[in-house]
C-alpha cells in the first residue's frame, strides 16, 4: 500500500488574496493541494486529482501519534470534502485503506509497522512538496 502524491499546487491562495506567508495554519492545510493516488500491489486503487494533502498528512501524523497509538479507525473529515475522503481501519489480516471516492474498494490488509512506515514516507513527500511551492513544512506539519 503507498500513497502517491504529486503536481503540488497553491492555487486558492491568490483567490483569497493571500500570499504564503500571509495564510494562516487552517488555509494552508486546505489551500495546499496535489494529485493524490492509493497504489496497492502496484495498481492504483483510487485517485483524486487537488487533494488537500497537507491537510491529510496533518491528521494521518496525530493519529498515528495520538493517544491511542492510531490504534482506532481513522477517517479524514476534510473541512473541504466530504467524511471519509480516506479512511484506514482494522481489519482481520491488519489495516486497510478506501474512500467514499472509491465506495467497497480497499487495499489489501497491511501490518500496523508496514502502515506506520507508509504514513512517515508520505509525510516526507508531502514535506518535500511544501517547500517546492515555498511552505515551510515546520509550519504545516510541525517538526
Amino acid at each position: 500500500m503507498r500513497f502517491v502524491c504529486r503536481n503540488f499546487g497553491l492555487s486558492d491562495l491568490a483567490r483569497r488574496g493571500l500570499t504564503v506567508q500571509e495564510a494562516p495554519l487552517a488555509v494552508l492545510l486546505l489551500d495546499v493541494e496535489a494529485e493524490l493516488s492509493v497504489w496497492d500491489r502496484g495498481r492504483p486503487v483510487w485517485s483524486e486529482e487537488a487533494f488537500p494533502v497537507a491537510e491529510l498528512a496533518y491528521h494521518l501524523a496525530r493519529w498515528v501519534r495520538g493517544p491511542a497509538g492510531g490504534r482506532g479507525d481513522f477517517g479524514l473529515d476534510s473541512a473541504q470534502a466530504e467524511s471519509g475522503l480516506v479512511r484506514v481501519v482494522g481489519c482481520d489480516g491488519g489495516w486497510q485503506v478506501g474512500s467514499v471516492l472509491a465506495p467497497g474498494v480497499w487495499t489489501s490488509p497491511v501490518g500496523w509497522d508496514v502502515l506506520v512506515a507508509e504514513i512517515e514516507r508520505f509525510d516526507r513527500s508531502v514535506r518535500e512538496g511544501l517547500a517546492a511551492v515555498g511552505v515551510d513544512p515546520a509550519f504545516v506539519l510541525g517538526p
